[in-house]
């Protein structure tokens, strides 16, 4: 199944509209209105009860004796609009007390609802990347096992090494999500490559690279490595994840080792699908920030666009970090902000450990 298709299958975190931290406070300031206009109405009317006894009173003191069973109906029109007036005040003193507690719960909910949300999908988010890059520590592995790669390397003969250059080219063909594939001598010159139409590695010297050495001293067949994101000379300087293994001796998992492959993957255009089609409304990315990290928050895939060139940090990351999935209420960036945190689960044998990361303003 392609990024896309999978990216389509999250789109459900997204359909929780109808109980939305936004809805849940809307619902609660209408029915504060509506206290408070019944409240006004009331004021009104009785405003106009207490003014009508006054002119009663008015009118049964010119009448003198006659007036008096009149006076005596002004004055209990008088002790209940007093009577009104202060249940008047007794009920706005209660209900704002109540709508306070009102909103504080209604913050609550929202934030836990909109935190806990979040960090869903920054779950999502992290275990899409986790289990595609699980299959290229299973490509590597299979590949270097091939017999083309290892008569190469056995025989390092022009003929051989076309051949190879060949059969490696024929699964890129497949394999899109591949720069290139790369076989290299015990020395770490490269000495055939796949995508040889565009770039011209053969030659080259990856000795020094952390994928090349990592690969030398695997133990067994049933070992890989790779290197983190990191932009590569081998395909120009491209966003990129190698992963490597050693090339053995009659393509047994003991058999020594006689050189190197590496498989050149297609990193940005997996993590920037992944953080790009978040299923945010429009109004919620406006807002956000989503990344993936490392542990010492340097960003690997950002919807801002600042891989490798950015950190994220804040007061409670550490803490934060510490945990497989959460959220907390934190200042970032002059902001106010719910920071949702992720932890790579891994799939299988593999995890890239890294935190995925959702930052949105309040």
């Amino acid at each position: 199944m392609g990024v896309e298709s999978k990216i389509e299958q999250r789109k459900g975190l997204a359909g929780q509209e109808d109980f939305s931290p936004e809805r849940i406070s809307a619902l609660s300031l209408q029915l504060k209105d509506k206290m408070k206009d019944a409240t006004y109405e009331i004021e009104k009317i009785n405003h106009k009860s207490h003014i009508l006894g006054l002119n009663a009173k008015v009118v049964s003191a010119r009448a003198g004796e006659a007036g008096k069973p009149f006076s005596i109906v002004a004055s209990e029109m008088m002790i209940l609009s007093q009577g009104i007036d202060e249940l008047i005040k007794r009920l706005e003193s209660e209900t704002s007390n109540d709508f306070d507690e009102i909103a504080e719960i209604n913050e609550f909910i929202a934030t836990s609802f909109r935190g806990t949300r979040l960090s869903d999908i920054a779950l999502t988010n992290i275990d899409l990347i986790d289990r595609n890059l699980y299959e290229r520590s299973c490509d590597v592995r299979w590949w270097a096992t091939d017999s083309s790669l290892v008569q190469a390397l056995t025989e390092n003969t022009p003929d051989a090494y076309e051949f190879a250059a060949s059969r490696m080219k024929a699964i890129l063909d497949s394999y899109t999500v591949y720069f290139d594939l790369v076989l290299c001598s015990v020395s770490g010159s490269v000495v055939a490559n796949g995508n040889r139409e565009k770039y011209n590695s053969v030659g080259e010297n990856v000795s020094c690279t952390e994928w090349f050495r990592s690969a030398m001293e695997c133990e067994s067949g049933d070992d890989y490595e790779w290197e983190t994101v990191h932009r590569s000379s081998l395909v120009n300087g491209e966003l990129v994840l190698v992963y490597s293994t050693a090339v053995r001796e009659n393509g047994k998992s003991n058999g020594q080792i006689i050189g190197v492959l590496g498989v050149i993957f297609r990193y940005e255009s997996l993590a920037q699908t992944i953080v790009k089609n978040v299923p945010l409304s429009k109004e919620e990315k406006d807002k956000s920030r989503i990344c993936i990290v490392d542990d010492k928050g340097l960003i690997l895939a950002d919807s801002d666009n600042r891989c490798l060139t950015d950190t994220i940090d804040f007061k409670e990351k550490d803490e934060l970090f510490k945990n497989q999935k959460g959220f907390i209420i934190d200042n970032y960036d002059n902001a106010k902000c719910c920071i949702a945190h992720a932890l790579a689960p891994g799939y299988e044998t593999y995890s890239t450990n890294w935190h995925s990361l959702i930052i949105q303003r309040l």
